[in-house]
């Protein structure tokens, strides 16, 4: 089931952003005549279920990071990923009040949004397959307390990889109303039906790493592909969410890295003017985006277009989409100078070192993995990656996850 919420903000139903500003990062505060669009990868998730809850309960030192990062952006719009899902919606309640709603330390005035989306995801949810083929098959509650390996099989033969139901999950914040009615989701799309899909393959033997009866069941989306429209004063802009599975912890046939690269190319095809019989969304209604229809694709994709392991050319072909925005790539001074720390000690890139939004440690180093990308029709106004330099006092919010928050401004 799909879980819609509509939090009462007393005379402001369309509440525009803050007035103007300039947060630590150098990012100025929108103004009535911008959309800012966010994308935040928070690592608000818990190996058990409940566990989020519990921890925003208590008061979660890195939540308040999050929330501070937020309060200072401020983003009329925002995709939250490795956000963990609960049907009754406790933990978004917990987040927006107890921290967005409350000044954190080095964070801004209080943030509301009167709106928001959430629904279930893969990540956790038992297939009942031996997908990582191994010999077992793992269960929701299979795991031994402590049996690192049983909950590594667990996750595996998860639809998604996760140790429960809604673990990495996603919530859409928004300060304008959502079109609940008219909102797609594509988590039970079969991968299957993608034209091209790219199957892996056994590179011991060259046949199909899943047997046909496997591969026929498996779903394209690790957590889930959303089309969110979104009423904003300049009309509806569908948000177009989703967070691509990591293209590592698998083996030789890189069954994650293919997966990946098609879970990115759906984007693509939902774009594309060419009738799409095969993309059909949960509900059953089948076709992509309408050709006039004004869009933003936001989330953590896991691929950086020249750096790391996952299959560029995915990553690529959407960038240069006829439909997205040619601009400026969103930078930072921290990011370009954790990049090139790491190029000092001998782990070179080639990527621009200003576009990196994640630190993810000394083996991968910095990579742009996280993006904004508005459809052509949009003017830019600005965007940036909330990732202060080390010496920039706000440096001391900006660690409350390994990825960095990304915007966009575009004028309404």
């Amino acid at each position: 089931m799909h879980a819609f919420f509509r939090l009462p903000l007393p005379g402001l139903v369309l509440m525009l952003s803050a007035c103007a500003g300039t947060s630590a990062d150098g990012a100025r505060a929108p103004t009535p005549t911008t959309l800012r669009v966010a994308t935040y990868n928070t690592s608000l998730y818990d190996d058990t279920a409940g566990g989020l809850v519990r921890r925003l309960e208590a008061g979660d030192p890195g939540a308040r990071k999050i929330a501070a990062v937020l309060q200072q952006v401020r983003p009329d719009l925002v995709l939250l990923n490795e956000f963990d899902y609960d049907a009754g919606g406790r933990a978004a309640d917990l987040f927006q009040r107890r921290y967005l709603e409350q000044p954190q330390p080095g964070g801004g005035a209080a943030l509301h949004y009167p709106y928001r989306y959430f629904a279930e995801v893969n990540t956790g949810v038992p297939s009942g397959l031996d997908l990582d083929r191994n010999g077992t098959v793992g269960a929701a509650g299979a795991a031994a307390a402590g049996n690192a390996g049983t909950d590594r099989d667990r996750g595996n033969d998860a639809w998604g990889y996760g140790l429960h139901p809604g673990q990495y999950g996603m919530l859409v914040l928004s300060k304008h109303p959502i079109d609940t009615g008219a909102v797609r989701s594509f988590r039970l799309l079969r991968w299957a039906s993608m034209p091209g899909a790219r199957r892996p393959l056994d590179p011991k033997t060259g046949q199909p790493w899943h047997d046909d009866a496997t591969w026929a069941q498996l779903r394209l989306s690790s957590k889930s592909h959303w089309d969110v429209p979104v009423r904003t004063p300049g009309g509806t802009v569908h948000f177009l969410g989703s967070h691509p599975t990591p293209p590592v912890f698998d083996g030789p046939e890189d069954r994650n890295g293919a997966r990946n690269a098609d879970e990115i190319r759906l984007w693509e095809a939902y774009l594309s003017p060419e009738a799409q019989a095969w993309l059909c969304d949960d509900a059953g209604r089948c076709g992509g985006l309408p050709a006039s229809a004004r869009f933003v694709i936001a989330g953590d994709l896991n691929n950086d277009p020249v750096d790391g392991d996952g299959r560029h050319e995915a990553i690529l072909g959407l960038l240069e989409h006829p439909r997205v925005l040619r601009m400026a790539t969103p930078r930072s001074e921290g990011g370009a100078e954790t990049a090139r720390a790491y190029a000092a000690k001998g782990l070179l890139r080639r990527g621009a070192p200003e576009h990196v939004t994640g630190d993810f440690g000394p083996r991968a180093g910095a990579m742009r993995l996280d993006y904004v990308l508005p459809s052509t029709g949009f003017e830019l106004r600005g965007s940036g990656v909330f990732w202060p330099a080390s010496n920039d006092p706000a440096a001391a919010i900006a660690d409350g996850s390994d990825h960095h928050l990304v915007w966009v401004d575009l004028a309404l």
